[in-house]
């Protein structure tokens, strides 16, 4: 799986050292390196595709993520991102178009920090309005990634050193530099989206997006391993379900080397408030990552501000080792809307 995964080796953890995580780490480094990214994959929208940008009905919207993968593992796996996106030019283009850009940082860090992956991105996007009443729009999007990634040899141990006294042998690792070993390289990602909707009053989407297209080298030693690309394929939409409840739901589908992973699920929005312009809603649902782990999900909403929290079951073979505990996840996003009552709303993907 791609997100249970960081590399495609497997560890026992009893007794795990935060150097011998780190050499299954660096070991996967070489092998099949793997995106980062979050099991609330509906609420990271510039990690799954660059054509969300912008998309989403306010002035502006702001987003963050917070995952600490297999917790029974002292900081296994922890990644973060913070992002902001908005239109421009609505002026200047034609009604119900949007151009999009945004900005996201992420940090992912493994091995007790001993490897730390730090991305900025910049992104944009133009929905271009299918029909006279804005209900259907196809969008391009394209991502320039700058990426940072950084070993902390201070804090190694390596697989040869350990003996029978524990980690004390000496490593026949070499590198250029003793302390700290570093790697730069710019990335590029496209994507796709086609969003609709029958009445103004529901939604449904469906899109597609590549990272990595440029394929860049990135080795700690001076190697010569190409970054495989990711391929997403996700779709959804949401249907109401009389006055006071609205259904919402999902799947993705990855793929990247020889890891792929599908999730496939939904959540059903009570609705707190007859007022539209508070939005306020609680949500409860559950999603599945097939062969890996059940994700139940709650959140909440209320006047373009929603929080949400999920936490992995895992229910693969590596449940005896992680005591069926994948991750806890935390997600937050804030869209600013006008004030005007009277605007016209979009209907725009959600989940």
């Amino acid at each position: 799986m791609i997100y249970a995964e960081h590399c495609n080796l497997s560890f026992k953890p009893d007794n795990m050292k935060g150097g011998l995580l780190f050499s299954l780490i660096f070991a996967g480094v070489g092998v099949y390196a793997q995106d980062p990214h979050f099991s609330q994959f509906f609420s990271s929208p510039m990690t799954l595709n660059p054509a969300y940008t912008g998309k989403f009905d306010g002035n502006f919207r702001v987003s963050g993520n917070y995952r600490n993968q297999w917790p029974t593992i002292n900081n296994a796996y922890t990644t973060a991102t913070a992002a902001v996106d908005f239109a421009i030019l609505q002026n200047q283009i034609p009604e119900f178009d949007t151009w999009g850009v945004g900005i996201m940082g992420l940090n992912d860090q493994s091995g007790n920090k001993i490897l730390n992956n730090n991305f900025l991105s910049v992104s944009t996007a133009y929905h271009k309005t299918l029909d006279e009443n804005g209900y259907h729009t196809l969008t391009v999007g394209f991502q320039g990634t700058y990426a940072n990634k950084r070993l902390d040899l201070t804090k190694a141990t390596f697989e040869d050193q350990l003996t029978a006294l524990g980690f004390t042998g000496v490593t026949s690792e070499v590198f250029s530099n003793n302390d700290h070993v570093a790697i730069n390289y710019f990335d590029v990602n496209a994507g796709l989206l086609y969003s609709g909707s029958t009445n103004g009053f529901n939604n449904f989407y469906l899109g597609a997006s590549v990272y990595h297209i440029n394929q860049s080298r990135e080795s700690f030693k001076g190697g010569n391993y190409v970054l495989n690309p990711r391929l997403t394929l996700h779709g959804g939409g949401y249907v109401p379900m009389g006055q006071a409840t609205t259904f919402h739901g999902s799947f993705i589908y990855q793929r990247q080397a020889g890891a792929s992973e599908t999730v496939l699920g939904g959540a059903v929005a009570f609705h707190l408030s007859d007022d539209e312009e508070l939005d306020a809603n609680l949500y409860t649902g559950l999603w599945y990552r097939f062969g890996d782990a059940f994700i139940p999900y709650i959140g909440i909403e209320f006047s373009g501000l929603r929080l949400g929290y999920s936490y992995d079951i895992n229910n693969s073979s590596l449940s005896t080792a992680s005591n069926r505990r994948g991750g806890n996840e935390i997600s937050i996003i804030y869209v600013r809307r006008p004030p005007d009552p009277d605007r016209k709303k979009l209907r725009c993907p959600k989940f």
